[in-house]
This record gives C-alpha cells, sequence and structure tokens, in this order.
C-alpha cells in the first residue's frame, strides 16, 4: 500500500474523530510521518465527539492538540447563509494553520475521502484556498474502503454513522445561537440514550423534526410517546420525518 503522507514535510492533520480522519491518524501512525493532530473545538461540535478524537490519539499514543475557538464570533458563519459552511472551514483551518505554524508544520491535510463530492460542499472551497492536501481523497480511497481498512486495523470508529456538525440542523437563513445548538445536542444525546445511533434532530419552526433509517421508524414509532416526552421540554412541538434520511 502506497503512503498516504508525503515525505520530507511536517503535516498538521485536521483530526475529527470521525471514521476519515482517524483511519488518516492510524496511517501517519504507521508510516512514522512527522505529522501533527489538532481538534478545534467549537460549538459546533458535540461532547462525545471530542472525547471520540481524545480516546483515538490515546490508543495510537499520538499527542493531540485542542484549540478553542469561538466560530459564532464571524458574523458570516452565524448568519448560516448558503456559504456557511464556506466561512467555517475557513476559520477552522485557519486555526489550524495559525497554531500549527508555531510548531514548525509545512503543510496542512483533512480527511476527505474519494467518496465525498466536492460540488456538494461548499468547505472544500475553502480547503483548496488554504492549499489542504486530502490523502485519503487522492489515494482514490472510499468511504466503504476506509471503514474496511479501519476494520482490519481495530479502530473503534470505522462503523461509526456520519455526523455533520450541530449547524447543519439548523435549516439555511435561520440564525445559530448556542442556545440552538445547545438544545440539538441534547435531543441528540438523549436518543443515543435510547439506543439510537443514526439520527438528526432537525430545528423547524420552534419544533423538532426527527430523522431515521427507514429501517428504524417502526421501532421509533413504537417508542414515540417515550421519545416525545424526552424533547418536548426544548421544543414546542416534535415530528417525525415520515421519508426517513
Amino acid at each position: 500500500m502506497k503512503p498516504l503522507f508525503p515525505k520530507g514535510e511536517r503535516i498538521a492533520l485536521g483530526f475529527s474523530g470521525g471514521v476519515d480522519s482517524a483511519y488518516l491518524l492510524y496511517r501517519g501512525v504507521e508510516e512514522k510521518a512527522d505529522f501533527r493532530a489538532y481538534y478545534v473545538k467549537t460549538p459546533f461540535q458535540p461532547e462525545f465527539e471530542w472525547n471520540d478524537a481524545k480516546r483515538l490519539a490515546k490508543e495510537l499514543s499520538v499527542p493531540l492538540t485542542t484549540i478553542f475557538l469561538d466560530i459564532l464570533s464571524d458574523p458570516l458563519v452565524k448568519a448560516n447563509g448558503k456559504d456557511r459552511c464556506y466561512y467555517c472551514k475557513k476559520q477552522i483551518f485557519g486555526a489550524i494553520e495559525r497554531k500549527a505554524k508555531e510548531d514548525g508544520c509545512t503543510l496542512l491535510a483533512d480527511g476527505t475521502n474519494a467518496s465525498d463530492d466536492p460540488t456538494d460542499r461548499p468547505g472544500m472551497v475553502a480547503l483548496r484556498e488554504l492549499s489542504v492536501i486530502s490523502p485519503l481523497r487522492d489515494a482514490g480511497l472510499t468511504k466503504n474502503e476506509i471503514r474496511r481498512l479501519s476494520r482490519e486495523a481495530g479502530l473503534f470508529a470505522f462503523d461509526k454513522p456520519a455526523y455533520a456538525c450541530l449547524a447543519t440542523r439548523i435549516p439555511t437563513g435561520e440564525t445559530i445561537t448556542k442556545e440552538l445548538l445547545y438544545k440539538t445536542e441534547k435531543g441528540e444525546d438523549f436518543l443515543f440514550s435510547l439506543g439510537f445511533s443514526d439520527f438528526r434532530v432537525r430545528y423547524f419552526r420552534g419544533g423538532a423534526k426527527l430523522q431515521f433509517p427507514k429501517k428504524d421508524i417502526p421501532t421509533v414509532l413504537d417508542r414515540w410517546d417515550e421519545i416525545k416526552n424526552g424533547l418536548k421540554a426544548d421544543y414546542d412541538e416534535v415530528l417525525l420525518d415520515p421519508s426517513g434520511r
């Protein structure tokens, strides 16, 4: 298998704790690459993602630098327009770039894979502008292949569901506040506690619209009263999206 990390460079890896960046972290260790891992903690990242990132770094014996960033101080992020992801990614990798330069890093890298559609991700424009490399995508590794390789490597994150940041639960054009993000994280933590693992709690006109894979909807309906009662303190109403995820 060809190396993923270029030789002769000190790489700053933007590490999220998800499947892709976890495998990239593992490969960096296996290749004895010269790299450092950075996790940017904002109100958009739930606590469990940060905990997973710290656990993965500890299991692979990789020092992890956490950068705390008040992402909502950027009015273009807070306004939540169509390009919110672009401005957010610029802020996050800009913060990594500043810290990485202090640490002597010469390149930035992220965990984008070959399954990610660049035409559907404004954040990728920001990555290109910042000259961020994507070793998994460059190697042609798809999400399914990364999951298989991660399972073979014994990484606990191999079967984690894809998890977009909390800001994606708030409709475009609706101002993002810490209160809305907190309610979203609290609601999703509650569903995790019930044993569900793949879902979204989307803000919808003061209420919560829940999305689950279609295969889970019968179980959701069986437990609907329990689910609704657990969320109603924070939302005007709780709705189920019958079309599924």
